[in-house]
Order: structure tokens, then C-alpha cells, then sequence
């Protein structure tokens, strides 16, 4: 996800953003009625629970189908609402059965058959069975057009890598409904990833009668801009405990639980997500009671929050911050430039300033705790010196100007605060000669657009909240074919990265991952910089709350003691 996490790209809703023309204070004593009113009228049986939980996103989600989105917020929200056949052990990264109760591959790799849970109905009374298994794998292999983009349906190209009308790149072949309880999916290749990418929101199982009723598919627009659908934007339907009541764009986003939820409902009765872009706000409507919860704690915040008397919970780093480097800039595609820049950069000075306390410095593009790290890979050491030396062989003894894009608006669990680690990182740069021109978008809708749509970008900030625990789930998604983000074509990295993703023998793999970031590292697309830490902080009234590594966190979890 998260954490995107995840690179998220952003869909436009259709309908017009609401604009925070009033200073916060004055929002948050106008907010504070409305949370009391609602807590009033949702408190639990016995009175003594108030059943409405407040949680403060740092954005709007973009898009309510979890198909068509790949960032934080919209699968914050979409966890909630849906369900996959595969979920997440509770605080790990590892798959686990969720929709689905067990399952068997064959020994080649190419099939799975599924045991589907009993009795699980959809929010709108659809049953869900194996035909809407398929229905579901069916929909996704079969989009044409803009639904193909990139900046749409992210997850399946990166995974899925192909559709109806490209199958021999596709890794998807078919679904078999063989019971209504059984369902056989099969695979043109091999996809060893496979059962844990399923725990993707984007996978989750959707409603076929919603998915038809509210024209799902029916995405206009651009590559670099498009517009939702009448179902992302208001008719989200799944099997997941809470259902969709409203979304006040800008504003905030209203679930209720769902009565005939097949699973422990918990004490939350009624969910609002309220969105509070700045950092500093969100933690003044803790403090102010206004909300229960937040994440994304600055890093200066979470000792002061913890000695205030709040919950301040950490997550184990499963991200990556990296500065991207955009190859059709003339300069950047320059390896010496590249090296340069990577020497120029001081991680430890960056993390100390504006990281969380834990994040650790990155060398490659996996945290360590992922199968494939290479604890012997190529580095660049901080060495100034050496950066203008490179600089000057090739051919840029008094730097350069370059683009450098950042976002504004948001918090994301890999970077906190954008804005400073911009700052931060140009400082650097300036003093081996290279001069940023700065460039910052609102992360919603603009920046990831721009980032991962198009060509007008330079270097740029982004990064990654891991998925699930395999090393396709980082490199593979950044590195396994030619994407706008990043504008080179490296044939001997993607086949090695596909070699990789389809072996059935772990340990031969973990081994082929660990030469796959060697080739990285040597390549230097990117810098690696960080693997932060992200922290949440709730109320004392929270006792306790599921984090999980890969933000699947679903609220039946949180346990509350007033």
C-alpha cells in the first residue's frame, strides 16, 4: 500500500472538489458538534462505547473501486468495504485465507484451485460464489481502451502484465466455476507471487449487479487525466463489514457496519474518514478531540502526543523513499550524472531531519526483512567530491539545471513531510552544482499523474508502502518494464525480473533476486534513499489498534475502552 505505495495513481472524481476556505480552528469547532451529535446517536448498546470512530485521512481516496487505484487512502477506505480471496496475517506481511478458506496449486504453477467460504453475501444481497469469482478475473483481463492505463489500473498491469486483447503477455488465462463454493483460476505462466498478491485491495471481489448497475468500467478522460466512473464515485458494493453511506469531496467519507457481515463486526458501528491534508492539523484535532485517530505522525510530534497521554503506535518499515530520476531528461540519462547524484546525497543527514525515529537507510529497493535483500550490493557513499568529479567527466563542471518534482497536500507512510525532504535532498544537490528548479503539485489529482502519465517530469519524490512480502512486490513493480516514471528501456533487467517472478523454487529465487538488485544498484535508475517508519495516533479512549506493515488494517480490530 499501502502503501503504496504504494506510486499511486490519481482518477478525478466527477464531482467538483470542495474547497477548505476556513482556517482550522474555526473547522474544528464547527467539526466538534457534528462528532459528538454522531457519537450521541451511534453509542453502543450499553451506552458506555461511543460506536462512531473518527480517523483523518491525509487525502481523499482516489477512487472507490479498489480495481482502478493504487494509493493509501483509497484502500484505507477499500478495506473496509471489500474482501479478497487472500487477506493478511494479522501484523505480518504473509498471505492468509480470507473469502477463500484454503486453496491448491498444482505443481506447475499454472493453477489454483479455491474453496470458497459459505454463506457471504455481498452489501446488495449478491451472493458471492464462484461465478463471481470470474466475474471478477473476467473483468479485469478483459478492459480495453483507457481502462488499460497505467495511471488506471496500476496493480493489474504491473502483476497481470496483459489483457484479452494482448494475451501473450498476459499471466492470466482463465476461471472455472467448477461448484458454486469452487473455482479454479489458471495462469499462461508461471507467477510465484501470485496467492500473496491477491491480498491487494485491487483484487478485492466486487459485486457483479453493482459493477453492471453503476457502469463501473465506464472511465473517460485521458491516459494522464481520467474521470471515474458513477461506481468509483458513490456505489462501492463488497462483502467487507462496512458499507459506503457518503463521500463530501474534500470533506469527509461515511461508512456504516453491514448487518449481515459473515464476520465479528466488533464495536465500531459507524466509520468517518475526514480529510485533514496538513500534518499539523490532523494532530490539533486529536488533541482537540474532534477525531479518534490519525497516521502519518510527523516526526517530531509522536513524543510529544505519547506524553500527552495519547496512543502513539508504530509500524515495523515496510516502505521505500526514493528519489526517481526521469531518463529522457538528457542529463539523467547520463550513468556519470546518475553516480553523481547518488554520491551528493547524505541518507544519514536526511533521515535525522526528516524522517521518523527507526527508518533506516536504503540501499537497495527492499526493505531487509524481504527475501532477495543483497547485503553486498554496489552503494554510493556520500562523497561530494566524487559527485562534482563525475559531474565534470561528464561533461558538467559547472552543474546543471534540472526539474524537480515534489508533492503538496499529503502525508504518504514513506514520507511524512514532502516538502521538507524537498528542501532537504535540493540543499544537497546545490552543493555539488546541480540547481533544482522546483516544481510541486497537489498530490491529489495532479501529481501522480504527471509523474507516472507523462513525460514532464525530471527528478521527483515517491516511493512505496510494500504489499506483501516478495521482492516483486518492490523491484518488479518499479523495474519490470518500460513505465513513463522512470523513461528507460533496460531489456536485460525486465527478463531477469520475469525469470525471477515466474521460478517455483524459493531459494533458487532468492538467490536470483539477490543478483536482480546487484544489476539495480549498478544500473542506478534511482536512488534509494530511506525506509521509514510510519507511526499512527489515536485517543486514550483506543486501547488498541491491528497495525499492520502493509496497512491492512480493518476497524472490526480497533478495541475501545469509552
Amino acid at each position: 500500500m499501502f502503501t503504496s505505495a504504494r506510486a499511486m495513481p490519481s482518477l478525478r472524481p466527477t464531482r467538483k472538489r470542495a474547497a477548505l476556505t476556513a482556517g482550522f480552528s474555526i473547522a474544528a469547532l464547527l467539526l466538534s458538534g457534528c462528532v459528538q451529535s454522531e457519537r450521541e446517536d451511534n453509542a453502543g448498546a450499553d451506552g458506555d462505547v461511543d460506536s462512531t470512530f473518527v480517523f483523518a485521512a491525509s487525502s481523499d481516496p482516489k477512487s472507490l473501486d479498489p480495481a482502478f487505484a493504487s494509493d493509501g487512502e483509497s484502500f484505507r477506505v477499500s478495506r473496509q468495504i471489500f474482501e479478497g480471496l487472500v487477506g493478511v496475517e494479522p501484523g505480518t506481511a504473509d498471505p492468509a485465507p480470507l473469502l477463500a478458506e484454503s486453496w491448491e496449486t498444482s505443481e506447475d504453477g499454472l493453477s489454483t484451485t479455491f474453496a470458497l467460504k459459505e454463506g457471504v453475501t455481498f452489501h446488495d444481497g449478491t451472493e458471492f460464489n464462484a461465478d463471481a469469482v470470474c466475474f471478477n478475473f473476467d473483468r479485469w483481463y478483459n478492459w480495453t481502451g483507457i481502462q488499460q492505463a497505467e495511471t488506471v489500473s496500476y496493480y493489474y498491469n504491473a502483476l497481470f502484465r496483459g489483457f484479452a486483447d494482448s494475451a501473450e503477455n498476459a499471466v492470466y488465462k482463465s476461471c472455472e466455476a467448477t461448484s458454486p463454493t469452487e473455482v479454479t483460476i489458471n495462469l499462461a505462466k508461471p507467477f510465484a507471487g501470485f496467492i500473496a498478491a491477491l491480498s491487494l485491495p485491487a483484487f478485492a471481489m466486487q459485486s457483479p449487479t453493482a459493477l453492471e448497475k453503476f457502469s463501473a468500467d465506464d472511465i473517460s478522460g485521458t491516459e494522464e487525466s481520467p474521470t471515474l466512473s458513477e461506481y468509483a464515485t458513490g456505489n462501492p458494493v463488497g462483502t467487507g463489514p462496512f458499507t459506503f453511506d457518503s463521500w463530501d469531496v474534500g470533506q469527509q467519507l461515511e461508512l456504516s457496519i453491514y448487518d449481515g457481515y459473515w464476520g465479528e463486526k466488533g464495536q465500531i458501528t459507524k466509520t468517518i474518514f475526514r480529510i485533514i491534508d496538513d500534518p499539523q492539523a490532523r494532530r490539533q484535532a486529536l488533541q482537540a478531540g474532534t477525531i479518534d485517530g490519525y497516521d502519518l505522525v510527523a516526526p517530531a510530534d509522536t513524543l510529544a502526543l505519547e506524553e500527552e497521554g495519547f496512543l502513539v503506535v508504530p509500524r515495523d518499515p515496510f516502505t521505500i523513499l526514493y528519489l526517481g530520476i526521469n531518463h529522457k531528461v538528457k542529463e539523467l540519462s547520463d550513468p556519470l550524472v546518475r553516480q553523481a547524484i547518488a554520491h551528493a546525497i547524505n541518507k544519514e543527514d536526511l533521515i535525522n531531519q526528516t524522517l521518523p525515529e527507526g527508518t533506516k537507510v536504503a540501499t537497495q529497493f527492499i526493505p531487509d526483512v524481504v527475501e532477495g535483500y543483497n547485503e553486498d550490493v554496489t552503494t554510493y557513499d556520500f562523497d561530494p567530491e566524487r559527485a562534482k568529479e563525475l559531474l565534470a567527466e561528464a561533461g558538467y563542471p559547472d552543474g546543471f539545471e534540472v526539474q524537480f518534482n515534489y508533492p503538496t497536500g499529503v502525508s504518504r507512510p514513506y514520507m511524512p513531510t514532502p516538502e521538507q525532504v524537498f528542501t532537504n535532498i535540493s540543499a544537497q544537490l546545490a552543493d555539488v552544482g546541480i540547481t533544482v528548479k522546483p516544481s510541486p503539485d497537489a498530490w491529489s489529482p495532479d501529481y501522480l499523474d504527471q509523474i507516472q502519465g507523462s513525460e514532464d517530469h525530471g527528478l521527483h519524490l515517491l516511493g512505496w508502502t510494500g504489499d506483501y512480502n516478495d521482492t516483486d512486490n518492490f523491484v518488479g513493480v518499479f523495474f519490470g518494464q518500460e513505465k513513463p516514471e522512470f523513461g528507460f528501456d533496460n531489456p536485460e533487467l525486465f527478463a531477469a525480473l520475469d525469470e525471477a517472478r515466474g521460478m517455483n523454487d524459493r531459494a533458487e529465487q532468492t538467490e536470483k533476486y539477490k543478483e536482480i538488485n546487484e544489476m539495480i544498484a549498478e544500473f542506478n535508475p534511482a536512488i534509494p534513499l530511506a525506509h521509514p517508519a510510519p507511526s499512527l495516533a489515536f485517543a486514550p479512549r483506543v486501547t488498541s489498534y491491528p497495525a499492520s506493515p502493509v496497512n491492512d488494517e480493518v476497524f472490526t480490530g480497533i478495541e475501545l475502552s469509552e
